[in-house]
């Protein structure tokens, strides 16, 4: 048996979850402050605090760190009606067990006391508290919420984290997120795309060179770990990687050394290294072709980005944000969507994920003429309207599958840019190294008649 207080100011609730609680066998006490909570807590010494964070006076994340100063080693589940990504990161740095949303769910409250009775002592997490105002991710999804708790805990830590998630994700949101909810975050945020850049200029731009160090430096550089010290460095696509820069990134994690090109001694670095891809790293080392010791030195901690076709319920939430900041980039005052639409956006299953979103409501807005984007200003693949006007059915039993989507709109790219690699991967917002490995895995080849160079990654 366990004594667990209750602290909320819904005193309907509170009953409720006392008489299930009782119900198992536990010993409960309510409290409808904070206030009131500490004093009870004083005499009843609870195992577990189920702890509201909105509440007349004194709010739970405020009353959060003084339950865990006057009670060492006392449990904590955070419950709230609202759902911000800030509290959440919050209540967990604090040093919350759990976060659950209302209307409470009696089987996922039942699992989290169950989870967090059976942890020992030497489980606990000592965080530190971090304001935060400005982070820019959205999501009321399980999935998303589990994410936000897992930045609240990783972020006061110098551990290496891996992002995981197909692209337009969000994985670089995710990174500055942790950035800015950890030790400094004022400190550097730098990001280098270990795809975008010649392999021959990739070791200078990470690590530096000295003047003279090979043709055509003409002056010394400093590179991307020496600009993130006591910051972050963002590496995106990182199994983008050859098998030297491989080499040389695990001698940085292992050491916290580097030595830029062309110099005699080696540099610290105390840079805290984030690193995203789209490829399965896992896959990649039983090929050969992704070192297994840096796989498990990059991913101590693994965040996983789930698609947005598996997270639907964020659609309605990720709409209303992404609109707001569309309006301020384009000077619009677009403030509604019809039903109509946000049903199409919903029934649409997204390949390009929060990014496809985003461009097509920045299209959108930019063809609005009114305040209400209405079915006709999305395109055919998300409205089903066809060129005469018509409607298409969207789902029908005959729909073509996700990957034949996925081939026809990358082919479709390449005819309308004739077969220049360049330019449709900034069409499509991939690297060109994806491009590559798209086209043989769909077997997409340049049309007869198409010119040779044209194949070319000029």
């Amino acid at each position: 048996m366990a004594r667990i207080l209750i602290v909320d100011d819904d005193f309907a609730i509170c009953r409720t979850l006392q008489l299930h609680l009782s119900g198992l066998g536990q010993s409960v006490e309510i409290a409808h402050s904070v206030d009131e909570g500490l004093q009870k807590s004083q005499q009843f010494h609870p195992d577990l605090i189920v702890l509201d964070i909105r509440m007349p006076g004194k709010s739970g994340l405020e009353g959060l760190p003084e339950f865990k100063s006057s009670l060492p080693g006392v449990r904590v589940i955070v419950i709230t009606a609202f759902h911000d990504m800030e509290s959440t990161i919050e209540a967990m740095q604090q040093g919350a067990d759990d976060y659950i949303h209302k209307p409470i769910d009696i089987d996922e409250f039942d699992a989290a006391i169950e989870k967090i009775l059976q942890k020992g002592e030497g489980e606990l997490v000592d965080t530190a508290s971090e304001s935060l105002s400005s982070l820019s991710m959205v999501g009321h999804s399980r999935a998303m919420k589990e994410i936000f708790k897992t930045i609240g805990l990783v972020a006061m830590s110098p551990a290496t984290v891996l992002i995981t998630g197909e692209s337009g994700t969000g994985k670089e949101l995710v990174a500055r997120a942790i950035h800015r909810s950890g030790n400094n975050p004022d400190g550097p945020f730098v990001v280098v795309n270990c795809a975008a850049i010649v392999e021959t200029l990739l070791e200078s731009d990470m690590f530096g060179h000295e003047k003279g160090a090979f043709t055509g430096a003409v002056a010394k550089q400093v590179g991307k770990f020496t600009l993130a010290e006591n910051g972050t460095i963002f590496l995106d696509e990182i199994g983008e990687l050859s098998p030297i820069m491989q080499a040389k990134l695990l001698r940085v994690i292992q050491h916290k050394e580097f030595t830029p090109l062309g110099a005699k001694e080696a540099l610290r670095s105390n840079a805290r290294i984030i690193a995203a891809t789209n490829v399965n790293l896992s896959e990649e080392v039983g090929r050969g072709k992704f070192r297994e010791d840096l796989f498990y030195r990059l991913q101590v901690v693994n965040i996983h980005l789930p698609p947005l076709r598996e997270r639907k319920e964020d659609i309605m939430g990720l709409v209303q944000a992404l609109l707001g900041r569309i309006n301020n980039e384009l000077n619009r005052k677009v403030t509604h969507i019809t039903t109509e639409s946000l049903n199409c956006l919903q029934a649409y299953d997204w390949p390009g994920n929060v990014r496809e979103l985003e461009n097509a409501l920045m299209k959108a807005v930019a063809m609005c003429s009114t305040d209400s984007l209405s079915i006709d200003q999305f395109p055919a693949e998300i409205s089903g309207i066809n060129v005469g006007g018509q409607r298409e059915p969207f789902h029908a039993s005959g729909a073509t599958s996700l990957q034949a989507m996925e081939k026809a709109h990358i082919k479709h790219v390449l005819d309308l840019v004739d077969w220049h690699r360049g330019r449709a991967c900034e069409i499509l917002e991939i690297s060109r190294p994806r491009l590559r490995r798209m086209m043989l895995q769909y077997d997409l080849s340049p049309p007869p008649g198409v010119a040779a160079e044209k194949e070319s990654d000029d």
